[in-house]
């Protein structure tokens, strides 16, 4: 596999946020922390032989909240300080250590995001009281456990041709499946740049929990209720255009903003996982959309509604339609590259003759009425393999090393202050 390099890691495992705004808006919303009564260079855990000091936690305590970043509570500061420690030294031991060259450029890359000179962004930071030492060391270990889960593992992580094969649907079965967490936030001219700076914001979420309370809040797909997560997906069902996007995520992460007709979309990957049942590809993808006239609104909403119960499959739809202008039903059997994106998106969590009332038209208008009629297997449109093995590749290796941090955890001598 080709890891994903340590700037790119560095910047997706975090905490990719518009900086300088955050920065300017941290340093007068945030007060300075009480002092301690303790000596800020004295233990505040003990960890094996290593210590965490009262300093360190602090520090790190006031990174994470200038920086809006998930898990910046005391309880949550002080377990990934512990796991920090642990995974030190076990790389100590190693002989493994980041150099100051790529943590450097991690930095200079990081202040680029924020439209900052490396300069100015750390001197933001240290005008906000956090010292440049524990911006390092923060980039420093990320960096270094990767290098480190890359060299103890990769050999076992890498999966092999019929592994891949198996996934890819091509072995008589097996497959991937994604568990993706959705937000469809609709748009009108008006408010597209609105949206898009909010989808902007929302892509840099890492937390499960954090995607949840956006999706509740901001999506308009009906996912909204169960906080934008979906169900297990074949990755064969997505678009194809998507299914390496996907893939490339890790747990957690969140994908660019992707622009559909009137919305703008952000999945999250929960999970990925290998079937032992086949995956099918398919070569066409037949369904029905049947326009409806007043957009969301609650009475086209309630019409939508009882066409459901009206309707068993796609041909159902004709007696509907009969006597109606043409352009009010369309019947469409394409290749899925050929599809909209965001049919494509909905066509992929239904089953046969299941429907989504999700989409719109004609700016908000029109509601679209979707229905999946039926799938045609094929074995073309492949994945490329290597996108497969590296997703593969990043799972297992993302296995490996919480078993290996949860076996440190298990074996240490932890003694918090």
């Amino acid at each position: 596999m080709q890891l994903i390099s340590g700037i790119s890691w560095f910047l997706r495992s975090g905490f990719a946020k518009p900086v300088a705004p955050l920065l300017a808006a941290a340093m007068l919303a945030i007060a300075a922390h009480p002092a301690s009564a303790q000596s800020p260079f004295s233990p505040a855990i003990r960890v094996n032989q290593d210590i965490v000091t009262w300093y360190e936690l602090e520090q790190r305590q006031r990174f994470l909240e200038l920086l809006g970043i998930p898990g910046s509570s005391e309880a949550e500061v002080r377990k990934a300080l512990i796991d920090e420690r642990l995974r030190k030294q076990a790389m100590r031991e190693a002989g493994i250590q980041s150099a100051p060259e790529d943590v450097q450029l991690a930095i200079d890359e990081f202040a680029a995001r924020g439209q900052l000179s490396p300069e100015e962004f750390l001197a933001a930071l240290s005008d906000a009281g956090v010292a440049p030492e524990t911006v390092r060391d923060y980039v420093a270990s990320q960096l270094a456990w990767r290098d480190y889960v890359s060299a103890r593992f990769i050999s076992q992580a890498r999966p092999t041709q019929d592994e891949i094969n198996r996934a890819l649907g091509q072995a008589g079965g097996g497959g991937l499946q994604v568990l993706l967490s959705e937000i469809i936030i609709p748009v009108t001219p008006q408010t597209l740049g609105q949206a898009e700076a909010l989808a902007e914001e929302i892509a840099q979420v890492k937390s499960v929990d954090a995607f949840s309370a956006a999706a509740t809040q901001y999506s308009a797909a009906p996912t909204r209720e169960n906080g934008g997560r979906l169900d297990w997906l074949n990755i064969t069902n997505l678009p194809p255009v998507l299914q390496p996007i996907i893939l490339g995520l890790k747990t957690g992460e969140v994908t660019d903003p992707l622009t559909l007709p009137n919305a703008v979309a952000l999945f999250q990957l929960r999970g990925l996982r290998e079937v032992a049942t086949g995956t099918p590809r398919y070569s066409k993808i037949d369904y029905a959309a049947y326009y409806l006239p007043g957009g969301l609104s609650p009475e086209t909403q309630r019409r939508a509604a009882d066409l459901k119960e009206k309707v068993d499959t796609c041909d159902d739809l004709y007696g509907i339609a009969k006597g109606q202008p043409p352009e009010v039903l369309d019947r469409v059997d394409a290749s899925p590259s050929e599809i909209p994106r965001d049919i494509a998106l909905e066509l992929a969590k239904l089953d046969p003759n299941e429907v989504s009332t999700t989409l719109t038209r004609n700016n908000g208008q029109t509601l679209v009425f979707l229905m999946l009629c039926g799938r045609t297997r094929d074995l073309g449109e492949n994945t490329s393999r290597e996108d497969v093995a590296n997703a593969l590749t990043q799972q297992r290796l993302q296995a490996f090393a919480d078993s290996l941090l949860e076996q440190l955890r298990a074996d240490a001598a932890i003694i918090e202050q």
